[in-house]
């Protein structure tokens, strides 16, 4: 990774219930791109974000740009520019494209940065009026990235973008991360290893709530006996368009989510 990491997370250690979920999570964002948190289901990936955003207990380090923001509650750490599009992407349903967009201005951030939403995802300016419930899985998500774009955020969190979607709309959706990935870092948590291969430059994989790799996301997904070791994936699958990747089964500890908090 060249240069300091825009996000470091170290020693992170998530307590629930007397229940220890991470038991130290070290973590580094690149400053530009894409930067994967892998593992198999139930190592602690979903927790690991909700922990980033403040959304539960936690101790440890998390520096954003610097700065110490561990004990910052969620709404602090928003208006410090982590945008969250979550696992469910969150959209309502009812309301339109527009209207989606518009509740998630952010008094204070100046002014919204619609032009740059609209230029890379054109199709949001042109379904402004479609009501959101009826859009795509992927046309879903660019609302859902879109919002976290509106305010100046330095750092977006994308959690499961592609969990449940058909090939096809994950081919739409690795497009929609790619433009974002542009103007904004992205932390992707993803067990689609096709798409992490296309998109992602750096990666850290999770492994009973501890980190166990930390690195290239190409050397990894490169070497099959680390790829089976730490993922538990058989074989190496070709990245194409055409074929990405399908999803595994969702994460257990994504249960309870916080779905709006960094729109």
């Amino acid at each position: 990774m060249s240069g300091e990491p825009l996000l470091a997370v170290r020693d992170l250690a998530v307590v629930i219930g007397g229940r220890h979920i991470l038991h130290g999570v070290d973590l580094d964002v690149a400053p530009s791109g894409v930067t994967a948190l892998l593992g198999r289901n139930g190592a602690g990936k979903t927790t690991t974000v909700r922990a980033v955003l403040g959304l539960v207990p936690r101790t440890g380090s998390v520096r954003l740009a610097g700065e110490e923001t561990v004990r910052l509650p969620t709404h602090l750490l928003v208006r410090r520019g982590i945008g969250y599009a979550p696992e469910d992407r969150g959209v309502f349903a009812g309301l339109t494209v527009a209207e989606n967009l518009r509740l998630a201005e952010r008094p204070g951030a100046g002014e919204p940065a619609y032009d740059l939403v609209h230029e890379l995802f054109p199709e949001l300016k042109a379904r402004a009026r479609q009501p959101a419930g009826t859009l795509s899985g992927g046309q879903q998500q660019m609302v859902a990235i879109g919002r976290t774009l509106l305010n100046g955020n330095r750092l977006i969190i994308a959690d499961e973008p592609t969990k449940g979607l058909a090939p096809r709309v994950v081919t739409e959706v690795a497009r929609v991360l790619e433009r974002a990935a542009r103007a904004v870092p992205v932390l992707l948590v993803e067990q689609n290893l096709a798409l992490v291969r296309r998109l992602a430059g750096h990666c850290a994989v999770l492994a009973d709530g501890r980190t166990v790799h930390r690195g290239p996301a190409a050397d990894l997904l490169a070497d099959p006996d680390a790829t089976r070791r730490l993922l538990g994936v058989g074989r190496r699958t070709a990245v194409t368009e055409e074929h990405p990747m399908a999803p595994p089964g969702p994460d257990p500890s994504s249960a309870a989510q916080a779905g709006k908090a960094g729109a």
